[in-house]
């Protein structure tokens, strides 16, 4: 991408980070020219006359494409932000209802807040004749909701209320399922890992309920752009020979791209300025400049602090009156709040808003001038997202403000491939065996198990899953077909989307008497012990008590300046080997382990000098959960001349850099992986780095470092080469999930290792 530079709103601010070295790379997208096709004729004429009353002329390319796919099956449209993929679906599905009166349909959105967008702009197209739509969530009120199920013929719905409130009670909607034509699935790249593992579940149960009551809705989905389309689709629905739509037909601006890094401000330690700090100032430049701005940030705290300070900073300059133009915007608020603030946005009331990644996904908010994302987001598919909200008037500007993190200041150093690099891809796990087992007692509640009749839906291996149940009393046979053991069972009320085990730990903020969430009991040892500070959507929390017997951690809200890592010893044993290759001087092997874990004592630090406090000791049960994971076992020449205390601490710091890496071929975070490093592991004799799904069961995070191993080396390897810091930072080999505490590392040792790794894969 070549730099051309041009007077904007924001010249100034990018000159001056180009004179004190803030800004280290800047490029350009070029605009794009829309593709249009003419609107079928033989479109229904009240969805014609809809779209021409809407001022929709001709369709975008993708859109006409998408279109006639439609009919011949389950389509998946991946194209840019602002691209118009609503319309890809609304077309085929309002064509549907309108010429079928008794045809059904459902949207199926991850968040209300999107569901209650796509209702307005359904109320827009005026076709109340003939489209009835309604939403059916946690929050739709009890006294309408017989009628939603008795009249309406487009639901808006979520995977939590189809899981627990619908597919449970299909009797009650047998008129949607016995006349259901099509399933849409918004943001499905949101559908990865654990959460898009539940929701792969559920769908399968919607196409077995489905074709209880005699139909096969058509599936459409669309998604963000991510390296994997079909695969995701074809992995969530559980169906073949899904068509791909992703040659975009929409205009696109001319959009300048920042790259920011805050400057060092302690050279021995190579600490910077704070991110917040950094990113206020740039917001309130961009106002100052009357630039329409949306700034990205994952902590709900982080939200409201930047949103302040960047009022405080345009008061202290004089500008005090566009202070009231700044917003936080963020979960938690009530959805009044949340729609006032939309609607100052779309009319540009506001000229900034700070948010988590709830203003992310495709809610309409106007044409933006400027995106700015405070650190890296975790992928690099969600980053172009939040940089596709900007480009109005044909131009925009979006701003990457770099974070002390690994991963952020990896890129700092390499702005050319992380430019340039693809999307990942979004992975899931349908038959992680803790997520997978759940969902077939919820199906068996609704209705019988067949393994012959329901394996095209459950799966093939139905009736090894449904025995396995069996074994365990949860089910029981009867000529042929297996029920819940207990018919008054209700499963589903058991199974949260959000968490791969059925055994949880509930978080309770006894402040508010208000239960905050839950953990996963095989995690809560290292997140929730006594005395642990806990972030949950972005705020602190001191646990006061965990009990594992009555499953509840009590928490309170946490104010102070530092925080705790635990102190565990973790285990592996090797349960099952599935794969195994030669490849950079190890044997490789992708298979099933155990990985025990006992908490020992947690250390907290002090904020931001990162001064070590104090160590207390913990007596808390060893726990331990099966999961996937690769591991290698390291050849005598890769390890040739390294003094055992040198080997030690550089195999830990080659396991710490792999896993701050992993993320960039997997849309995961750091935190969804664990890691074990030994100079002698008992089973493989020898020196060994083991790298694990931190989830029961697994999600597919290493199967997939497995696969493009010599990436995740060679990504390793210039993580750790190119930081400045003399014998490792939290920038390079440092781990704020360390169970050792980040004891030993050899920054240094690490280096060789991975050197001669990489030799061995050129040779």
């Amino acid at each position: 991408m070549p730099v051309v530079r041009e007077t904007q709103p924001w010249s100034a601010l990018l000159d001056t980070g180009r004179e004190d070295g803030r800004l280290v790379r800047e490029a350009f997208e070029g605009a794009r020219e829309p593709v249009f096709e003419d609107v079928p004729r033989d479109l229904h004429p009240l969805l014609a006359d809809a779209l021409h009353s809407a001022g929709i002329e001709r369709l975008y390319s993708h859109q006409a494409a998408a279109l006639h796919a439609a009919w011949e099956g389950p389509t998946i449209v991946t194209t840019g932000t602002a691209s118009g993929k609503s319309l890809c679906f609304q077309l085929p599905t309002l064509e549907t209802l309108l010429s079928d009166a008794h045809a059904r349909a459902i949207y199926l959105y991850p968040t209300k807040a999107l569901a209650q967008d796509q209702a307005r702009a359904l109320h827009r197209f005026g076709l109340h004749k003939g489209i009835r739509p309604a939403i059916y969530d946690g929050d739709t009120k009890r006294e309408e909701r017989a009628a939603i199920r008795r009249r309406s013929n487009l639901i808006l719905t979520n995977p939590d209320m189809l899981h627990v409130g619908i597919l449970p009670n299909h009797q009650a909607w047998a008129d949607l399922f016995a006349n259901l034509a099509i399933v849409v699935v918004d943001e499905a790249h949101v559908y990865r890992g654990v959460f898009g593992s539940h929701v792969a579940n559920v769908l399968r149960r919607l196409r077995r309920i489905a074709s209880i009551y005699g139909t096969t809705p058509r599936f459409l989905l669309a998604s963000a752009t991510i390296a994997n389309p079909v695969e995701l689709a074809e992995r969530l629905t559980g169906l073949d020979e899904i068509a791909l739509i992703d040659e975009d037909g929409s205009p696109g601006a001319r959009r300048q791209i920042a790259m920011w890094n805050p400057p060092i401000e302690d050279e021995a330690l190579q600490t910077r300025r704070s991110v917040l700090s950094e990113a206020s100032e740039l917001v309130a430049e961009l106002v100052r400049s009357g630039s329409r701005t949306i700034c990205f940030m994952k902590s709900r705290k982080g939200v409201e602090l930047v949103a302040k300070l960047a009022a405080d900073e345009l008061a202290r300059t004089g500008d005090g009156h566009l202070g009231d133009r700044v917003a936080a915007y963020r979960a938690g608020y009530t959805p009044q709040q949340r729609r006032e603030l939309e609607a100052k946005l779309v009319a540009g009331d506001l000229l900034a808003v700070v948010t988590t990644d709830a203003l992310e996904l495709g809610i309409d908010i106007g044409e933006l001038d400027a995106a700015v994302c405070i650190t890296f987001p975790g992928t690099v598919a969600s980053l172009r997202q939040m940089w596709g909200r900007a480009g109005r008037r044909g131009r925009g500007l979006a701003v990457y403000v770099a974070g002390e993190d690994a991963l952020d200041q990896f890129f700092c150093r390499h702005p050319d491939d992380f430019l340039d690099r693809p999307v990942e891809s979004a992975i899931l796990e349908f038959e992680n065996e803790p997520i997978h087992l759940a969902h077939l007692l919820c199906a068996a509640h609704e209705g019988a198990i067949d393994p012959d009749a329901d394996a095209q839906t459950l799966g093939t291996r139905v009736r090894a899953h449904c025995e396995a149940l069996a074994a365990q009393g949860l089910l029981v046979e009867r000529r042929g077909a297996f029920t819940l053991r207990s018919p008054e069972d209700f499963p589903a009320a058991r199974v949260s989307l959000r968490s791969a085990s059925p055994e949880s730990i509930q978080v309770v903020d006894t402040s508010q008497g208000e239960l905050l969430g839950t953990v996963e009991l095989a995690r809560a040892c290292s997140t929730v012990h006594d005395g642990a500070i806990y972030l949950h959507m972005g705020r602190s929390y001191e646990v006061r008590e965990l009990d594992l017997e009555l499953r509840r951690a009590l928490v309170e809200p946490f104010n102070g300046n530092w925080y705790t890592q635990p102190k565990r010893e973790t285990d592996t044993e090797i349960e099952r080997l599935l794969d195994r290759r030669d490849t950079c001087g190890v044997t490789l092997s992708f298979g099933t382990v155990t990985v025990s874990e006992q908490v020992l004592a947690y250390q907290r630090t002090k904020l931001p000098e990162r001064e070590v406090l104090d160590l207390n000791g913990l007596d808390l049960p060893r726990t331990e959960f099966t999961t996937q994971a690769l591991w290698y076992e390291l050849r005598a020449d890769v390890l040739q001349d390294l003094p055992m205390e040198v080997l030690l601490g550089a195999l830990h710091a080659v396991e710490h850099a792999q896993i701050a890496v992993l993320p960039l071929l997997a849309m995961c975070d750091r935190w969804d992986i664990g890691g074990l490093s030994t100079n002698a592991h008992a089973q493989t004799g020898g020196p060994t780095i083991f790298i694990y799904d931190g989830h029961p069961g697994g999600v597919g995070i290493t199967r997939q470092g497995f696969q493009r191993f010599e990436e995740l080396v060679g990504d390793a390897q210039r993580l750790i080469g190119e930081c400045p810091c003399e014998s490792g930072c939290p920038s390079c080999v440092q781990s704020p999930k360390c169970g050792n505490l980040n004891d030993p590392l050899h920054k240094a040792g690490a280096l060789e290792v991975l050197g001669r790794m990489l030799h061995f894969r050129a040779d």
